[in-house]
């Protein structure tokens, strides 16, 4: 056995204490956590059979389908929060995620980014696809006789550098923690979100202001699947960096630690440089 001090290597074994300090007595000869059991993936898998189940029922007109689908939402929402609550208290005060421990999260975080760019690519061919090559089912032409278009040089225009320069402000909140500026990387953070709310709220605008709709044609299809995903995607990365936000203001993120944000961050510049395809690949040439 050897002594270390509490989170400095995700070191497990008692604890007793010499003077003001806490040391740990371990056995553990290597930097990799070994996780505790827990109750949560058990919990998520119940949630989203629950889920699974409660949806099928719903669509079905099954009585008691909207209950067990809202049951199962909530289930999966709990833990959620609850699970990544302890890998929050293992990585920041604990200390657990060593070098080697967060590699895993990067990784992750990586492949995760890829999927996603798959994913919209599979939107933005598609429409490219029927704009390039209109059937004749649709008239020969693009985009189809009877459909109205937005005029990309109003909001969407209008909308497309917002994103960058979040980007942009993203960035400047990576090297204010880098630099241990904790006050400047909070600001950088607030700058983030207020440009992605902003954003949102441009998105819907010109939602409102669409002259057609989902039901439209192929065109309303891959317009308001591709542009509305791109938006879920927004919304999904503010509230990541809200998250990223809060954890800085509380000082859980250190220049040598803040893994969490660096992923929040690669999320967001994939969000941010996306938005550049769709305003030329659907707004600009899908309205011409």
């Amino acid at each position: 056995p050897f002594l270390t001090t509490l989170g400095g290597g995700g070191l497990k074994g008692g604890l007793h204490t010499t003077g003001a300090k806490w040391f740990m007595i371990s056995s553990q000869r290597h930097s990799y956590h070994l996780v505790d059991p827990s109750p949560w993936p058990i919990s998520g898998s119940l949630g989203a059979l629950a889920t699974t189940v409660g949806g099928v029922m719903y669509m079905h007109s099954f009585q008691g389908g909207a209950t067990l689908l809202s049951l199962g939402l909530i289930f999966i929402l709990y833990t959620m929060l609850v699970w990544w609550r302890d890998v929050l208290r293992e990585s920041t005060l604990e200390g657990h995620h060593t070098k080697a421990v967060q590699l895993g999260p990067r990784y992750g975080s990586i492949l995760f980014i890829v999927s996603e760019v798959m994913f919209l690519f599979a939107f933005f061919w598609a429409s490219s696809h029927s704009s390039l090559a209109p059937t004749v089912e649709i008239g020969g032409i693009w985009p189809p006789k009877g459909i109205g278009v937005l005029d990309p040089w109003e909001i969407p225009f209008l909308n497309t550098p917002i994103l960058p320069s979040s980007g942009a402000a993203v960035t400047w909140a990576h090297h204010a923690i880098l630099a241990g500026k904790e006050k400047r990387a909070v600001y950088a953070l607030v700058a983030t979100v207020s440009l992605a709310l902003v954003s949102t709220g441009f998105q819907g605008m010109e939602y409102y202001q669409a002259p057609s709709n989902i039901s439209d044609s192929i065109y309303g299809s891959t317009f308001f699947l591709a542009t509305g995903f791109h938006g879920f995607h927004v919304i999904i990365g503010t509230l990541f960096l809200i998250i990223c936000g809060i954890r800085q203001y509380l000082g859980h993120l250190t220049k040598e630690h803040h893994v969490g944000f660096e992923a929040a961050a690669w999320y967001w510049h994939f969000v941010d440089v996306v938005r550049l395809f769709p305003f030329v690949s659907i707004y600009w040439w899908g309205g011409i």
